[in-house]
């Protein structure tokens, strides 16, 4: 480390800024009455703490069930583990099933805004009763950056066993998603195979009448509004009609 010598006067009793070459300047004294600057890296400050959020909820109110119990044992855990507690989001009588419910689009969105670096909860079902719902928040939260824990169960997506229980419930969402996809397209072909015509239901359009307005001067919005049709569908069947006049 490299000095230099000031001589001490009144003025340089003062300690020295500090804040330059990324890191900090402390004074230090010598024999002889001199000061001297030494840079201190950055890297010698306390490390960032981890930013939680405490998430908890109850489906019914006013039968003994209290989101405060849920609340005070991730509070104990996130202080063992030396985190910090950025929020806690209490949904109370919202049931387990339904995606969205006010206090979780909030931890979503601050999730989102990058506010926090974990997100807890006391069980997977006071998160998400729903296994696609929770493996889509899994993945947002593993997009994002941000770990996942459950507490009774001990799944932890920071660790080895944790990421395991992740892709097993990801396997899982997925073989779900492909079993409905499945079921669609079987009951497709059966209503095809029914003669049941699928897709939008046809209008019948007057194009004679499209072409006399046309011919009167009318534009094609105009001509829409007053067949209460689209325009593309107005369009698409003055088209059509010239198209068969050709071919003919």
């Amino acid at each position: 480390m490299r000095w230099i010598g000031i001589p001490r006067t009144e003025e340089s009793q003062e300690t020295p800024r500090a804040g330059f070459l990324n890191g900090f300047c402390k004074e230090a004294r010598h024999e002889g009455g001199f000061v001297g600057l030494q840079v201190v890296r950055s890297d010698e400050r306390a490390p960032r703490k981890m930013l939680a959020a405490v998430y908890s909820r109850v489906s019914t109110v006013g039968h003994g069930q209290d989101p405060e119990m849920q609340t005070r044992e991730l509070r104990e855990y996130c202080q063992r583990r030396g985190w910090e507690v950025f929020d806690c989001y209490e949904d109370v009588g919202v049931s387990g099933k339904k995606d969205s419910r006010p206090q979780l689009n909030r931890l979503m969105r601050d999730a989102h805004a990058r506010h926090f670096d974990t997100v807890i909860c006391w069980r997977f079902d006071r998160f998400s009763r729903s296994v696609s719902h929770l493996c889509r928040a899994l993945e947002t939260f593993n997009a994002l950056g941000i770990q996942f824990v459950s507490l009774c169960e001990q799944v932890d997506t920071s660790t080895p066993t944790g990421k395991l229980v992740f892709t097993i419930l990801g396997a899982v969402a997925e073989g779900e998603r492909n079993l409905i996809a499945e079921r669609v397209r079987a009951g497709l072909r059966n209503a095809k195979a029914k003669g049941k015509r699928l897709g939008r239901p046809t209008k019948c359009v007057d194009v004679d009448r499209i072409n006399s307005l046309r011919v009167a001067g009318h534009s094609w919005r105009t001509i829409a509004g007053m067949m209460k049709l689209s325009v593309g569908t107005v369009y698409a069947a003055a088209r059509s009609q010239h198209a068969k006049a050709l071919c003919a």
